[in-house]
């Protein structure tokens, strides 16, 4: 395998395994596709990425600011399923999945017909529901992970080669090579890797730590542990390029169905990151789920500053050699 720094190897759409040197008989680049729509919450991903990653599962309490014990992604948690609560109205919707009344239900039950007519007994959640007992609120669910960018900021700033690019075109860390210096922390411009902090006795403390997309079960063709759990196939596990086929194909039924919310995140090899491996369908803004709405790879202008700072030590040693010749003329 040999390694070149090609004209867009720090930004622009390009195929990551392809740019790090693999043959032409590597594999199709792998990733996610997850579709928030049907996720429900359940957290099985995460159960099963600890389970099969040997990830410490110390850490779950309640804040009492939301019914999410997990919290965030970090180096404890490498898939973490976010539970938002928004004040959204919702509609009707018939089995076909067509709106009939401007909004759509995205799956909240509805109260028992007792709690919704008349009065006396229920008119709490009456006055909390509507008239037709539908929640004045609604879930977004969704399972975040790493996002295995096309252009990884991370592995370009490790000073040990500890974060390489694997033939599926994923990033990982190599534990026993990682020098815990934490370059790569700052350098996601998603805020996804950390150094492991503990607990106590756990393995690779002070380590940076992260998703893997199960690198070892990939290698051996199976399915990464946490799309294998995922009950209602919300995290689809797959080529790349396929997945984003399914993706958009699913964003033109919600529309078709009057969920006009739905768009994409990630998908597109022409955004700051040259896309990236781990991509999804939301139903609301990218800030709504934490993600930052237009994400640069924080390494994109390194060959213009290393041209500049060269420039500019070439034009002081110049200046420097002049300011010699001249006092000794």
């Amino acid at each position: 395998m040999s390694w070149t720094i090609s004209e867009n190897s720090f930004w622009g759409p390009l195929d990551p395994a392809a740019d790090a040197g693999y043959d032409e008989d590597r594999p199709k680049r792998k990733g996610f596709f997850t579709d928030t729509s049907i996720c429900i919450g359940c957290k099985a991903c995460e159960v099963a990425c600890k389970e099969w990653n040997d990830v410490p599962a110390d850490h779950f309490d309640m804040t009492a600011t939301s019914y999410d014990n997990s919290h965030s992604l970090n180096a404890n948690q490498w898939r973490h399923v976010a539970f938002i609560e928004q004040p959204k109205r919702l509609g009707q919707q018939d089995s076909g999945l067509r709106a009939t009344a401007g909004s759509v239900d995205l799956g909240m039950p509805a109260m028992p017909a007792a709690f919704t007519e008349g009065s006396g007994e229920g008119a709490a959640e009456r006055l909390a529901n509507g008239a037709d007992g539908r929640p004045d609120f609604r879930w977004l669910m969704s399972s975040d992970v790493c996002k295995h960018c096309t252009h990884a900021a991370c592995l370009d700033v490790c000073p040990t080669g500890s974060l390489f690019r694997t033939e599926f075109g994923t990033v990982v860390v190599q534990d026993d090579i990682c020098n815990g210096c934490g370059y790569c922390v700052p350098a996601c411009p998603y805020g996804v890797i950390e150094r492991r902090k503990g607990p106590d006795g756990a393995k690779n403390v002070g380590i940076a730590q992260k998703c893997t997309l199960c690198y070892d079960r990939l290698d051996a063709g199976k399915t990464p542990a946490c799309a294998q759990a995922c009950p209602t196939q919300s995290i689809q596990y797959g080529d790349v390029e396929e997945l984003r086929e399914r993706a958009n194909q699913r964003v033109e039924q919600l529309h078709e169905a009057g969920i006009m919310d739905a768009r994409l995140y990630g998908n597109d090899p022409a955004d700051g990151v040259g896309g990236t491996g781990a991509f999804f369908l939301l139903l609301d803004e990218p800030e709504v789920y934490g993600f930052p709405p237009d994400p640069v790879v924080t390494t994109k202008d390194l060959p213009q500053m290393f041209n500049r700072a060269t420039a500019a030590a070439a034009t002081l040693l110049a200046g420097a050699a002049l300011a010699f010749l001249g006092r000794r003329g």
